[in-house]
């Protein structure tokens, strides 16, 4: 009998309909995820599952998957879930979202979870982890990159350093990684997580709790697949729901 594949979470974006004279896909409230999260994680061996936004529910659907996976989006954390005020005039919330993928991500890590935050997951899970963010990095990053690249995100913005023997660098198996960007906010400071990448301004570009089964968040969008080391990611995570499905651990 062939082995299931194990099952991974997908949290969805969420758009509040549209006024009658504007195009929209919808005049009500609707969710939305791009195709190629659930088709990198398909070919990685995954089964997606969407979850939506009710956080009074987020261990019920934590009960019902093998690893989390925390979407970007057009929009920001809240200054206020890291205690920086004020709200820079860049920021655009989605409060019900924020608050629906934090208690997903709280669960999944008091559970050791297969946990991938994505671009703003990757934010988001550097905030569940106690650290901090930049609200904006023109302002607080000297001379920096286009992260808001202006070529089409299906191709390389900027090349990313990874730090050597970080859980990211033995995955993908090589000191370097060319990624897309598209993000104005960064991680300022880890929390309990580590740096395991950055762009060559100094950005962070991705975190990794050691002390977790596997806790990684990267701030481009790998679904797209630029780099070889996007497609093992998807994988790495997928065996990494496997395993602790199955009672496995980090071998």
């Amino acid at each position: 009998m062939t082995q299931s594949r194990p099952v991974i979470g997908v949290t969805l974006d969420s758009e509040p309909g549209a006024a009658p004279d504007r195009a929209s896909y919808s005049l009500y409230p609707w969710y939305a995820l791009r195709a190629n999260y659930a088709d990198s994680l398909v070919e990685a061996g995954g089964l997606p599952l969407a979850l939506p936004h009710h956080a009074e529910l987020a261990e019920a659907m934590l009960d019902r998957i093998d690893a989390l996976v925390v979407t970007g989006g057009a929009f920001d954390v809240d200054p206020a879930l890291y205690g920086d005020e004020p709200l820079h005039p860049s920021v655009t919330l989605k409060q019900g979202r924020t608050a629906a993928e934090l208690a997903l991500l709280r669960g999944a890590l008091k559970r050791d979870m297969p946990v991938l935050g994505i671009c703003g997951g990757q934010q988001l899970l550097a905030v569940a982890l106690g650290g901090t963010l930049i609200q904006h990095i023109p302002d607080s990053v000297a001379d920096p990159l286009p992260h808001e690249q202006p070529n089409p995100r299906h191709e390389a913005g900027h090349p990313v350093t990874l730090v050597a023997d970080s859980l990211l660098a033995r995955i993908v198996g090589a000191q370097t990684m060319q990624v897309n960007s598209s993000h104005h906010q960064a991680v300022a400071t880890p929390g309990r997580a580590v740096v395991n990448a950055r762009a060559p301004d100094g950005v962070v570009e991705g975190i990794e709790d050691p002390t977790r089964f596997f806790c990684i968040g990267v701030q481009w969008h790998p679904e797209f697949g630029i780099d070889n080391g996007d497609r093992r990611l998807f994988e790495a995570l997928v065996l990494a729901a496997a395993r602790r499905r199955d009672g496995g651990t980090h071998s």
